[in-house]
C-alpha cells in the first residue's frame, strides 16, 4: 500500500473537507451542542490509534499489545475523575445515545419504567421518548415544565414518581435554558426507591469550569458527551461514586452494548480533559454563560419570547410565534446569512417536529473564538433582521448584506483548531 495523502488518494473527500473548513471559518455558529475542538485534540483524534482493537478494560483485555493503550485510557479515567470529582468513569462509550442506553441495561430489565423529561419539553429521545428504543423497551413516564414559567415542574416529577415508582429517572436534557437542581431530583429518587442519572452532556463543560452546579454528590449516575461544551471529540463517558454501580455499568458498556473502544477517541478525550482542568477553561466556561446571557438580553430587548424568561447556561430557546415565523424558515434563513442555528420544538408547541415554533441557539463555539458580550449584542441585532426580514417575505437582500457583516466578523476571531 502506497503512503499517499488523502489529496493525493481521494481529492474529492478531500475537497469537500476544505470546504466544510471554510465554512465553519466563515459561519458564526450558535447550535447549543456544537464546538471547536483544538488542534491538539485533533491531532491526538487522527493517529494510529485508531489501527489498534481493545475489547476489555485496561489490565484485563482480549487482545494483546496493549501496553500503550492501557496506559492512555487510564489517563482518560483518570482525568474524568478529577475533572468531576467521582470515583469511577467509563471513557468507551462511543457517543451520548449508547452510554445513556448502558445505563438502563446496568439497572433495569425490559417493561421496568422510567422517569424522564418529555422530548417536546427540551428531554432527549433517550429519556423514554416513544421513538427511541428506550420508549419501545420499557415503560416511559415523563415530566414537562410549568406554562408559566416553562421551568422544570419538580412537584409535578415528584408526584409522578410516587405515583409510578420508576426505578430510572434523568434528570437533564437538549433544550433546558435552565440551571437543573440536582440536589432535588435526588431526594425524589431517594423517596421512590429509584437511581438517578444526570445527563450533563450539554454543560459538561460548564460544570467541569464551575459554571454549573455538579452532579457529583447527588446523582448516582453521571452520563455525558464529550464534546459540545466540553471541546473534545465525539464520544462519551460514564461516571458514578459507587463500586456496584461502577461494576454494572463497565458490565453495560462491554460486553452488553460495545466490542472494542475507538481508541483514538480516548486519546482525544484525555487531551479535552487535561485543557478542562487548566484555568483558562474556567474563565472559558463563565463566558459561555455571559455570552449567552447578553445575548438573551438583546434577544428580549428587540421583542422575543425566550423560554423560561432567558438563560442561566449555555443555551437559548426562542419562540418565534409572535415574530409571526415558524423555526424551519428562520433557521433556513439564518444560515444563508451566515449564523447557524436549528430549529427546535418549544414547550408546549402547536406545530409538529419538522416545522416547529422555535430555534435553540448556543454560545459555546462563539465564545471559543474569543468573542464576547459586544459581539454578542451584535449577532441578536442580526438574528432580528433576518427574522423580521423573513417575516415579511422579503429577506434576500438583508441576508445578503448580514453574511457579508458575519463573514467580516469571522475574520476577527479565528476559530481554534482551523488552518
Amino acid at each position: 500500500m502506497t503512503e499517499r495523502s488523502l489529496n493525493a488518494v481521494d481529492p474529492e473527500i478531500a475537497a469537500l473537507i476544505e470546504a466544510e473548513e471554510r465554512r465553519q471559518a466563515d459561519t458564526v455558529k450558535l447550535i447549543a451542542s456544537e464546538n471547536y475542538v483544538s488542534r491538539a485534540v485533533l491531532e491526538a483524534t487522527g493517529t494510529v490509534l485508531t489501527n489498534k482493537y481493545s475489547e476489555g478494560y485496561p489490565g484485563k483485555r482480549y487482545y494483546e499489545g496493549q501496553q500503550v493503550i492501557d496506559q492512555i485510557e487510564t489517563l482518560a479515567i483518570n482525568r474524568a475523575t478529577s475533572v468531576f470529582g467521582v470515583r469511577h468513569a467509563n471513557v468507551q462509550p462511543y457517543s451520548g445515545s449508547p452510554a445513556n442506553l448502558a445505563v438502563y441495561m446496568a439497572f433495569l430489565q425490559p417493561g421496568d419504567t422510567v422517569l424522564g423529561m418529555g422530548l417536546p419539553f427540551g428531554g432527549h429521545l433517550t429519556h423514554g421518548w416513544s421513538v427511541s428504543a428506550t420508549g419501545k423497551w420499557f415503560n416511559p413516564v415523563r415530566y414537562g415544565v410549568r406554562k408559566d414559567t416553562g421551568r422544570i415542574d419538580l412537584d409535578e416529577v415528584r408526584s409522578l414518581a410516587l405515583e409510578h415508582r420508576p426505578k430510572l429517572i434523568f434528570c437533564g436534557g437538549t433544550a433546558i435554558p435552565r440551571t437543573i437542581d440536582f440536589p432535588a431530583f435526588a431526594e425524589i429518587a431517594r423517596e421512590v426507591g429509584a437511581v438517578l442519572a444526570a445527563d450533563i452532556a450539554h454543560i459538561a463543560g460548564l460544570v467541569a469550569g464551575g459554571a454549573h452546579p455538579s452532579p457529583a454528590g447527588h446523582a448516582d449516575v453521571i452520563s455525558t458527551t464529550t464534546h459540545k461544551t466540553l471541546r473534545g471529540p465525539r464520544g462519551a463517558m460514564l461516571m458514578t461514586d459507587s463500586d456496584e454501580h461502577a461494576a454494572a455499568l463497565n458490565k453495560a458498556v462491554f460486553p452488553g452494548l460495545q466490542g472494542g473502544p475507538h481508541n483514538h477517541t480516548t486519546a482525544g478525550i484525555a487531551v479535552a480533559l487535561h485543557e478542562a482542568a487548566q484555568p483558562e477553561f474556567r474563565a472559558y466556561a463563565a463566558q459561555i454563560v455571559k455570552n449567552a446571557q447578553a445575548l438573551a438580553d438583546e434577544l428580549m430587548a428587540r421583542g422575543f419570547d425566550l423560554v423560561s424568561g432567558g438563560t442561566d447556561n449555555h443555551l437559548i430557546l426562542m419562540d418565534l410565534t409572535s415574530k409571526g415565523v415558524g423555526g424551519k424558515p428562520a433557521a433556513q434563513a439564518l444560515d444563508r446569512a451566515g449564523l447557524e442555528t436549528n430549529y427546535n420544538a418549544v414547550p408546549f408547541d402547536p406545530r409538529k417536529p419538522f416545522d416547529p415554533s422555535g430555534i435553540r441557539i448556543g454560545t459555546p463555539s462563539v465564545t471559543s473564538r474569543g468573542m464576547g458580550e459586544a459581539e454578542m449584542r451584535q449577532i441578536g441585532a442580526w438574528i432580528d433582521e433576518v427574522v423580521t426580514a423573513v417575516a415579511k417575505g422579503d429577506a434576500e437582500d438583508v441576508i445578503g448584506r448580514v453574511h457579508r457583516e458575519v463573514t467580516e466578523l469571522t475574520g476577527k476571531f479565528p476559530a481554534p483548531g482551523l488552518s
